[in-house]
């Protein structure tokens, strides 16, 4: 009986052995399994990375070789209406003059392969400096191709800019904060009043060479019981200026 049991304690042991022996040699390879599989992936993004470059080259190449040929496209069949076409920042922007500005407008809105339906800004810049001292400003998108243009047109002080209401209604209010702002006309427009500024004022704010304070200032009179225009008075309460600076600490002055 002892025989026995010492010779199945022995088969255990054995077997015990055997077992953590198997399972030692199955833990180093699942490990060099893992690190196989990392190396893998390491060399998979790395993959993926150099791809991703090559396919951002190749779609810029072809985008820019797009645009190229859409412009000369553009400028073989409008040539008296663009005058200059410049991309900045993979964004169009085209030139043109009032004569033929509502006509341009127009086919970018109509035309299948344009579909300019939304117009969300009408803005001017100035530029006292220049002959025509303004630039007239249309941002034009196209939900459909996913697109953006921008429509610019130079003029002066006296020159009226058509208005563009009879193609986009939304211009309505941007071409009276244009007007109002800037002092830049559109005729043919259903209500060309100011927007921002109030009924009585006189001026246009965003001129470079408007000031800072302007020139009038607001305020509501007791006598009159109304809000009355008077010339701007900046005054100021008395102050005691001690030239000193703001940075000296307390110490520093009594030393």
């Amino acid at each position: 009986m002892n025989i026995f049991f010492f010779k199945k304690t022995q088969k255990m042991s054995a077997a015990k052995a055997n077992n953590k022996y198997s399972s030692c040699t199955n833990g180093q390879e699942n490990e060099k399994k893992i690190k196989d599989n990392q190396w893998m992936f390491k060399a998979l993004i790395i993959n993926t990375k150099k791809y991703k470059k090559d396919l951002t080259k190749i779609l810029k190449q072809s985008f820019k070789n797009q645009q190229e040929t859409w412009l000369t496209s553009l400028k073989s069949l409008f040539p008296f209406w663009i005058q200059n076409i410049i991309i900045v920042k993979n964004e169009i922007i085209i030139y043109t003059s009032v004569k033929h500005l509502n006509n341009l407008i127009s086919f970018f809105y109509y035309h299948t392969n344009t579909l300019f339906k939304i117009i969300p800004e009408i803005t001017a810049i100035d530029y006292p400096d220049q002959k025509l001292r303004f630039e007239v400003v249309y941002i034009m998108l196209s939900p459909i191709y996913s697109a953006r243009i921008r429509i610019k047109t130079l003029v002066d002080e006296i020159t009226p800019v058509p208005s563009i209401t009879n193609i986009y209604p939304s211009a309505n209010w941007m071409e009276r904060e244009t007007w109002d702002m800037f002092g830049i006309y559109f005729y043919n427009h259903p209500d060309l009043r100011r927007i921002l500024t109030d009924y009585g004022f006189e001026g246009f704010p965003l001129l470079k060479n408007w000031p800072l304070s302007g020139y009038m200032e607001v305020r509501y009179c007791d006598v009159q019981k109304r809000v009355i225009y008077e010339p701007i008075e900046i005054t100021q309460e008395y102050r005691n200026y001690d030239m000193l600076s703001p940075w000296i600490t307390r110490s520093e002055i009594e030393d």
